[in-house]
């Protein structure tokens, strides 16, 4: 039997920086940036993307997308970030916590790049869409071959828009959702059509929840922290 990759830690961590330091004096926050930009971009062991998203919506001003091989590694960079001076000003407004796996119902669908990989694989594309999705109870009630022809539509679906690549993650018995979802694209209309045409899908009875929603631009660590207005 063939050996099964090693499951990765996947998180999304989303920051919101107090007002208060916007009125710090500019060498300050100068000096802050280029600490926490040290930090993140020295992060040991993982794969490390950051995005802005200031502007898009009130909760959250930067993202920062991690994937490491243990939980470990994920509390080291945690501490590390809190312990700069601009962390003392950051507060973690969303946190999703997932892992890499295999679907059960990809067998039928197995391609290059797609999401039955354990693997994640970011593909630097400008724009990330995140949100966690939780199915209700009556979905895991029906039998297998049912819920693999529904999710076969749902996967149709998702085949007309190749320029939109998912990242499914599973926080089973380790965050408060079930999965995790990332889209990467370079067009966000053709990501807002995508969603349009699973409201149509059979399965779509069958969530509980699939909000809140963010949307994320992706930068260079002292691109993004420079968008924070200091």
């Amino acid at each position: 039997m063939a050996e099964q990759p090693t499951a990765q830690v996947v998180k999304y961590t989303f920051y919101k920086v107090a007002p208060d330091w916007r009125r710090l004096p500019e060498e300050t926050r100068s000096l802050d940036k280029r600490e926490l930009a040290s930090v993140l971009d020295g992060a040991d062991g993982m794969m490390l993307r950051t995005y802005s998203l200031m502007g898009m919506r009130a909760d959250a001003d930067i993202m920062v997308w991690t994937v490491s091989a243990d939980l470990e590694r994920v509390q080291t960079l945690a501490t590390q970030v809190a312990a700069t001076h601009l962390g003392t000003y950051l507060e973690t407004t969303t946190s999703y916590l997932a892992m890499t796996r295999h679907s059960m119902y990809l067998d039928e669908h197995d391609h290059e790049g797609g999401e039955n990989r354990t693997r994640a694989r970011p593909m630097g594309r400008p724009y990330l869409f995140v949100y966690p999705f939780i199915k209700t109870h009556g979905w895991y009630q029906l039998s297998l071959e049912e819920r693999q022809r529904m999710m076969n539509e749902h996967f149709a679906v998702g085949h007309k828009y190749p320029e939109v690549k998912i990242h499914t993650t599973y926080s089973y018995g380790l965050d408060d959702q079930e999965f995790v979802l990332g889209f990467e694209t370079d067009n966000p209309a053709r990501f807002l059509q995508l969603i349009m045409d699973l409201r149509t899908a059979e399965q779509r009875p069958y969530t509980e929840r699939d909000v809140p929603i963010f949307t994320c631009l992706l930068g260079p660590t002292a691109q993004v922290l420079d968008s924070l207005g200091g």
